[in-house]
């Protein structure tokens, strides 16, 4: 991305090059491999199941497409890095990717976050979350996402293909524009990614608070079981995938910006910090396969199409057992 990858114009030339060939090209293969096979699972899993979709489940197919999409551009840029950062694929598609990458990972958020606030009203309220359960709310909401996140992320259109020293470059940091990437930085970061963060959080603490208080009411119920495991699934998507990211991407616009301004003499603390963004960035595209346990341990279609292959398993074993 424009943001967390390595920069073609350092001071000092301070460029890891040769480590994100190294790294980037290995993650990203794997990420489309893992991806596309539970992703492209769950989309199967998803037809053949789908009737009238739940709130619950609009929100998890619309979560699964933003994957979908990501994983498609996950290939270009394994390309880029296995050619020594060489771009192939023209200008038009280099913005787009970009522009790709910043979508799925804030309509990521925003999906879990609505997944949250459903599975809050399912415990706390679950009056109300009978009457929302079915409605076209999640619809409309699904397409206030898109818009809202694709508005967000346009300014990323902007940063076009480049030529240095005789090869067309992509994905890279101009120091040109790190000003302004900078402060862009800190407007996507507070709607982006600390609202929803805060959101899912008291979320959880009440969904925890009221499970603890009807522990034993609740414990074999559908409800329990899919609130723990929503809790754990999304909790550790946050924490290993996002919060890393983004805390890690705020340091190295700030680190890279007094690198400019002349505060540094040696690369050091900038390479550092740049192979720690590296490390995260992949995290942050990981998201895409671990979406696919929500579908499975969360999911309505997802638990009542296992419930029809265990039944039909069990028909077909009786079955046999007669006419033996």
């Amino acid at each position: 991305s424009a943001v967390t990858d390595t920069p073609s114009q350092y001071p000092m030339n301070c460029s890891i090059n040769k480590f994100k060939g190294q790294v980037y090209p290995v993650a990203y293969l794997t990420i489309c491999v893992v991806g596309f096979l539970s992703n492209g699972l769950s989309l199967i899993i998803f037809l053949k199941s789908y009737k009238k979709g739940s709130s619950v489940n609009i929100y998890m197919l619309n979560l699964l497409v933003s994957d979908l999409l990501l994983l498609c551009s996950l290939p270009f840029r394994a390309v880029y890095y296995l050619m020594e950062c060489t771009w192939i694929f023209g200008d038009m598609m280099c913005r787009i990717l970009s522009f790709a990458l910043y979508v799925n990972m804030y309509s990521s958020i925003f999906f879990l976050m609505a997944l949250s606030i459903m599975r809050y009203l399912a415990i706390v309220h679950p009056y109300k979350y009978v009457k929302i359960r079915n409605s076209d709310g999640a619809k409309i909401v699904c397409a206030i996402v898109w818009v809202t996140v694709a508005a967000m992320s346009i300014p990323f259109l902007v940063f076009r293909s480049l030529e240095d020293k005789g090869k067309i470059k992509c994905l890279e940091l101009n120091s040109a524009n790190v000003v302004m990437i900078s402060k862009l930085n800190y407007v996507v970061l507070v709607p982006g990614f600390l609202v929803p963060f805060m959101t899912i959080v008291i979320c959880y603490w009440f969904v925890v608070k009221n499970l603890q208080k009807h522990k034993e009411n609740h414990k074999k119920s559908l409800h329990h079981q899919k609130s723990i495991a929503l809790v754990i699934i999304v909790t550790c998507m946050f924490l290993i995938c996002f919060l890393p990211y983004h805390i890690i991407r705020t340091v190295f616009l700030e680190i890279y910006k007094s690198y400019i301004s002349g505060n540094y003499d040696t690369c050091g603390p900038l390479n550092n910090i740049q192979k720690a963004a590296v490390f995260t960035h992949c995290l942050a595209a990981s998201n895409s396969c671990l979406d696919p346990l929500l579908y499975l341990f969360v999911g309505e279609n997802f638990r009542s199409w296992w419930r029809k292959q265990k039944q039909s398993e069990e028909l077909g074993k009786m079955n046999l057992k007669d006419q033996n």
